[in-house]
Formats: C-alpha cells, structure tokens, sequence
C-alpha cells in the first residue's frame, strides 16, 4: 500500500488552461516480499479549448523512481471534442505519446491514446 500528498495548481484565461499536478507515493504496508515505493509524479500542461468544443493539450506525465533513480517521461499531445447525446455530454479524445526517457524494461518510442469520457455536470 502506497500513500502521499498530491496538489494542482493551475490558471485559466481566454481558453488557455496552464498548470502542474504533482504528487509524491511512499509505500507503507503491504507484503514485504514487494519492493519499496518511493516515487514522484509530475504533470505539467498547456490546453487550448476553442469556443466550438474543441480542446488541444501538450502534457507530460513524468514519474521519478527514488528507489532505483530512474525516471519515465511521456510526452503527449492530444485533442479532444467534446458533444451531446441528447443532453448526455461526452468527450472523444484521441493523441500521441512519445517516450522521451524510461527504464530499458519500459514503453519505448510512440503510443496513441484513445478515450471517450462520459461527463455528468452537476449545478450550473
């Protein structure tokens, strides 16, 4: 088992939405048989949401290892629409990932992500 601070902070104007969510895992029960867990996450992000909908981010999901002094690091750009089923609204999101450093034994090269989000809006 694993636990750990996380915070966001982030700013939105005309479109634009900058930030970083970060958080930090320290393993603290669990089997002892497992390795020990002592990692940092890092997200920072840049997206433009156009007034018909349309949304374009640039991210990365980095993750540093403490243990074992490694880090992976993503690189994704993606583009999402969002629409209306009736009034259900749902997002289509499709991107690129590219591995810009990660363990030998991790992903390598380019991915694609695929995602559709079902959203449930609640008050105004």
């Amino acid at each position: 088992m694993g636990a750990g601070p996380t915070g966001v902070a982030l700013i939105q104007n005309r479109g634009w939405t900058v930030g970083v969510l970060a958080n930090q895992n320290w393993s603290y029960a669990g089997d002892s048989n497992r390795p020990d867990v002592n990692q940092t996450f890092v997200q920072p992000f840049v997206s433009y949401a156009t007034k018909d909908a349309w949304t374009f981010t640039v991210d990365t999901e980095s993750t540093f290892d403490w243990v074992n002094h490694r880090w992976s690091v993503p690189i994704n750009f993606e583009i999402a629409k969002l629409v209306k089923f009736g009034t259900q609204p749902v997002q289509f999101q499709a991107g690129l990932r590219y591995w810009a450093d990660n363990p030998d034994t991790g992903a390598h090269d380019l991915g694609a992500r695929f995602n559709v989000i079902f959203l449930f809006p609640t008050g105004k």
